[in-house]
């Protein structure tokens, strides 16, 4: 892995030469366009033209760099250079629309006709705009449209958000979204998962480019195996989305947009942390390089990350002694991937992604010594390799647009999950999901048809070694799905409404038990925009969850000092899901203050929902204790997101939203074997309240100053049995918490500047959580409830960091 990163910091160099040389070439281009032409159309060459000009800012009149200059319905595309600047080449004859669009910077599209061997000159001038609804996103209908025209409510997190909040995974930054939500879920592990409107993560689809290859065994620790610097933005739909993407799309779908390169560029980056303003350190630093053809033709990312983390152990609210047992893992990780494409034609592109990611991180107590030497141990080291391969063109006259496409993740996982110096506690895991399918779109001018059709598969092999090699092999667990699926959506689309209608239908067969499911998944949106800046939806979508292992499944959870196991009931049937959603996104500018407010209300009925209950059986094999995945009554989750943006241009932006909710079961559920223990009607780990804010200033140039915060309302969870409670007694029955609320406040200082010529530099520093509002009451000892975990992730923290760019 130093290796990999060696070559990155090579190619680094490397693009920072082909970027000096390309910027002036690129003008030197610029000003003899004309020629260039005329002499390829008198040497008999296809005949094309080119069309340049520049980008500038419609209230400074300077020119903007780095702004995406686009044909609509072709590959053709660039970005403008440090002057401001762009040429694109090859440009077909014809009657086409040109689009410019950045962050920062409203969108704008001029239409042209181009003429054989023309030269066309085309200038841009665009205003600052930090609330857009002419942001491009495909997680709406699986087509390429406008947050304006999407039929469904698309919220973007992108890489700026990300960097605001110096997120160095997607983890820390996935909940400033309204109605998402992070939460650590193991105290040993740290076993992260986002919950959407409410629902557990498993009800969550994440999708890597539009793909759902993020397995079971991938997610339980997925969340941070995404570096953010790898993401260019991440799509976030709320609501039923089986009918698009399938199983678990029940709470929404989050879509990972990986980075393509535009321009050539590079950034290097490094950044310490300080976890509790203590020791322990998080170190962190990430590599990005991009080179592009001089004709944009073809082009290649590579990005990497290294990370290493220390071990936390929280002392108590009155700094008692560390009681040895860590609240945060340590981790060691390194993630190399790359993005490239390749355009054969102005209409077609073929595109490759890959990444692998190798993580080890553990847990508990003792971490210099052997697992099985130790009180309490959750480690594991995973190596992942994930890649797609997409081929996509479309028509001369864009009507038909077409897609062919794969994608796969292979997932190996060494383990250790155990308690009382368990020798046996190792294991082997082996997963791997692969995905492909074909989409047609045929496009008129008011109505979009959808077509496609998808094949998926799932294999898991979970191998407990050490209780296999005392011969116990029906620990084994192998699952083995295939899903054959086909997609049908007709919208018809207008300028002030919109109507869609659709379905996929999921053939679902689980080769391990012979279980078979065809199951149906309608959708129904109706848009209505009655001014250019007000979009009203309403929306019906259903969903299901497969009666499949699931991340949660696959993470052992130690308890009171037992290994605790999920198994799923031998007549589980699939989870069902109809969900209903009403918003309103309003849009309004006063002057050079530019405002946004969202409203949305959603009703989700669940139907056999899956629920836990501690079956009070302990495996003879292996002492674990038994938790069994079954159908529960039903339940019903309801609640409102609000949010709501301002940008008083170009001095400050804030954004706010909060989420109103609640979820309770049709009828109590038992989740304890303690007979004297009531059912709970509530669901855990479901605050009525949670909401985030950011604000963002720059009183001078080059100097910005961030401030963000997550605010977490109050919530109910199990607490079990058999650990040592803050006040040295020990927790002797199971009982229901009803938890404090917290407010996770932070600040990040940046000063960005020139270096020399095109190279900058940026300095930061900040402080995470400054409150210091954190869980006070963690289990001790080695008995403890390690899922007895809630509240922000990380404790009072400080940061220094700096990044090289061109």
């Amino acid at each position: 892995m130093k290796k990999i990163f060696s070559t990155i910091i090579v190619v680094l160099f490397v693009c920072a030469s082909a970027y000096a040389q390309g910027g002036q070439h690129h003008q030197h281009q610029y000003r003899h366009g004309q020629a260039h032409q005329t002499h390829n159309h008198a040497a008999g060459e296809k005949c094309e033209a080119t069309i340049h000009g520049h980008v500038t800012d419609s209230r400074t009149k300077e020119h903007i760099p780095y702004i995406t200059v686009a044909i609509d319905g072709t590959t053709i595309g660039t970005t403008t250079d440090i002057t401001g600047h762009y040429t694109l080449y090859h440009v077909p004859v014809g009657k086409f629309k040109v689009s410019i669009s950045a962050i920062g910077y409203g969108n704008q599209t001029k239409e042209v006709e181009v003429e054989c061997g023309s030269d066309i000159v085309l200038n841009f001038e665009t205003t600052e705009s930090q609330i857009s609804l002419d942001a491009v996103v495909v997680s709406a209908n699986r087509n390429e449209t406008t947050r304006r025209e999407a039929p469904s409510l698309v919220n973007i997190l992108d890489s700026d958000l990300l960097n605001k909040v110096s997120a160095p995974t997607i983890a820390e930054g996935l909940s400033f979204q309204p109605g998402v939500r992070v939460e650590n879920s193991c105290q040993n592990c740290g076993f992260a998962q986002v919950r959407i409107n409410g629902l557990d993560g498993q009800y969550s689809q994440i999708l890597i480019n539009s793909r759902p290859i993020f397995s079971a065994l991938a997610g339980v620790y997925g969340l941070e195996h995404i570096p953010a610097n790898m993401v260019e933005r991440i799509e976030v739909v709320r609501g039923g989305g089986s009918a698009l993407y399938g199983s678990s799309a029940i709470g929404g779908t989050i879509n990972i947009i990986t980075k393509e390169p535009l321009r050539n560029s590079g950034e290097l980056s490094h950044s310490l942390t300080s976890i509790g303003c203590g020791k322990a350190l998080d170190n962190n630093t990430t590599l990005n390089a991009s080179l592009v053809t001089e004709d944009r033709k073809a082009g290649l990312t590579i990005y990497g990350q290294s990370r290493l983390r220390d071990a936390y152990d929280f002392g108590g609210k009155r700094g008692e002694m560390l009681d040895g047992f860590v609240e945060i893992p340590t981790i060691k990780s390194q993630t190399i991937g790359t993005q490239a494409y390749i355009k054969t034609s102005a209409y077609n592109k073929l595109t490759l992604d890959y990444h692998v990611t190798n993580e080890y991180r553990r847990g508990g107590d003792q971490l210099e010594r052997p697992p099985h030497e130790v009180m309490i141990a959750e480690t594991t080291d995973h190596l992942i390799n994930s890649g797609g391969l997409t081929f996509e063109g479309t028509s001369k006259d864009s009507h038909h647009r077409y897609s062919v496409y794969t994608s796969a993740q292979a997932t190996k996982r060494d383990s250790y999950y155990g308690a009382g110096q368990d020798p046996n506690a190792y294991g082997k895991t082996d997963g791997v999901t692969a995905v492909a399918g074909a989409q047609y779109l045929y496009r008129i001018k008011f109505f979009e048809l959808t077509t496609g059709v998808e094949y998926s598969y799932d294999y898991l092999y979970d191998n407990p070694i050490g209780y296999v090699a005392q011969g116990f092999t029906s620990m084994r667990t192998e699952q083995h799905i295939h899903n054959a699926s086909a997609l049908a959506q007709g919208e018809f689309k207008f300028n002030k409404w919109g109507f869609l209608v659709g379905g996929r239908l999921d053939n679902w067969y689980n080769a391990s038990n012979k279980k078979f499911l065809c199951i149906p998944s309608p959708r129904v949106t109706l848009r209505y925009n009655p001014t250019h800046d007000i979009n009203l939806r309403a929306t019906y979508g259903s969903g299901f969850r497969a009666p499949q292992a699931f991340d949660e499944d696959l993470h052992i959870l130690v308890v009171g000092g037992e290994r605790t196991r999920i198994r799923l009931a031998d007549d589980l049937k699939e989870e069902r899901s109809h969900t209903f959603t009403v918003s309103g996104d309003f849009y309004h500018t006063f002057g050079r203050v530019q405002t946004n407010l969202l409203v949305e209300g959603f009703y989700t009925i669940l139907n056999d929902v899956f629920a836990l209950r501690d079956t009070g059986i302990v495996d003879p094999n292996d002492g674990a204790t038994i938790y069994e995945r079954y159908n529960g009554s039903g339940a019903t989750v309801m609640g409102l997101n609000i949010e709501a943006k301002v940008a008083f241009m170009p001095w400050v932006e804030a954004s706010a939203g909060v989420t109103l909710q609640q979820g309770k079961y049709k009828e109590p559920e038992q989740w304890s074997d303690d007979p004297d223990v009531a059912p709970a009607k509530n669901m855990f780990r479901s605050p009525n309240v949670y909401g985030y804010f950011t604000i963002s200033t720059q009183p001078v140039k080059g100097f910005k100053i961030d401030l963000s915060g997550n605010y977490m309302g109050r919530m109910y969870m199990q607490h079990f049995a058999g650990g040592i409670l803050p006040d040295g007694t020990t927790l002797q029955q199971d009982r229901i918490e009803h938890t404090k609320a917290f407010f996770d406040f932070g600040l990040k200082l940046s000063y960005d500047f020139k270096i020399w010529k095109s190279l900058g530099m940026q300095v930061n520093a900040g402080v995470r959580n400054i409150c210091n509002s954190y869980q006070k009451d963690f289990d001790r000892g080695a008995d403890r409830d390690s899922g007895y975990i809630y509240g922000p992730s990380l404790p009072r923290s400080v940061f220094v960091g700096a990044k090289l760019f061109f």
